[in-house]
């Protein structure tokens, strides 16, 4: 699975700039966010449609963002992910 290109990454320019409105996230380059030093967040392409990568916790959860629906719930994941992690 390769990282998400630029056409990819335009067709997901509203979910990207609900990512980029969350605090405590830098995007490095385009459609790869970090949280301070640390990956957290990038997008990749598969036949199957457009991935993203999260970090959460100490593992990796890839979730599909193709609908609206799925996108929603990963900036609500990084969302909760974010807050968790401030919280500590």
């Amino acid at each position: 699975m390769k990282h998400a290109g630029p056409a990819s990454l335009a067709s997901i320019e509203s979910l990207l700039a609900a990512l980029r409105a969350l605090p405590g996230l830098t995007e490095r380059r385009p459609g790869i966010f970090y949280r301070g030093s640390v990956a957290f967040l990038h997008f990749h392409e598969d036949p199957a449609g457009l991935f993203a990568d999260l970090k959460q916790g100490g593992a990796v959860v890839r979730q599909r963002v193709v609908t609206a629906s799925e996108r929603r719930e990963l900036v609500a994941s990084a969302r909760a992910t974010l807050e968790k992690a401030k919280a500590r």
